[in-house]
């Protein structure tokens, strides 16, 4: 067999092989930066909104997904947007804070308004700590609903399962001996010759 031939043989081997480390390599950033997102979270205590509501158009529009950062409550100011829990069972809500005062227990009252909003909300929040928002992103709440459904994430996990096991299945590279022409290796027949006495 030809060398041009064995070197055509080789290429698929070669693009194969190069699409197996691309997808590694991929599922190592990614994975990296999973891990390196969470201990971010974990270390500064950030979390994520999702925004159902339009209260907070136009800064914030409806569909949004926020960052945010759990801080002590006084050490936000008139004009930070904040996200307060409100007790069980209830949503948090994320709103501007329009007047806040210190509590007699050691708590900050907040007064918090949606930048939609007509009114002021109708409570004063009693809070010990709030979170900040970092930033928001605009129509990423949406993203995140349709892949948190448990058969897309059950589809992405059997993805990645089945691309893990396809880079990693063993498989044998082509030698030079495999574009060796075969030989015969049958014996020969011996040929005696002799005299009948």
């Amino acid at each position: 067999m030809s060398s041009r031939s064995a070197t055509r043989r080789s290429i698929p081997a070669r693009i194969g092989h190069l699409v197996r480390e691309s997808l590694l390599n991929l599922l190592a950033v990614a994975g990296l930066i999973c891990i390196v997102l969470v201990i971010l979270a974990v270390v500064f205590n950030i979390s994520l909104i999702m925004f159902k509501t339009g209260s907070m158009n136009p800064t914030i529009p409806q569909g949004s997904l926020a960052v945010v950062r759990e801080v002590p409550a006084d050490t936000v100011e008139v004009g930070d947007i904040v996200t307060v829990d409100r007790g069980r069972g209830r949503l948090p809500v994320t709103h501007r804070i329009i007047g806040m005062e210190p509590g007699p227990d050691g708590t900050t009252h907040l007064t918090m308004q949606g930048d939609a909003n007509p009114q002021p909300d109708p409570a004063i929040y009693r809070v010990s700590t709030v979170r900040e928002m970092v930033t928001s992103f605009p129509g990423l709440a949406h993203a995140v609903v349709r892949l948190s459904d448990p058969r897309v994430m059950g589809l992405i996990t059997i993805l990645a399962a089945l691309l893990v096991g396809w880079a990693f299945w063993p498989r044998r590279e082509p030698s030079d001996e495999d574009d060796a022409p075969v030989q015969d290796t049958t014996p020969a027949a011996s040929t005696t010759t002799g005299t009948s006495a």
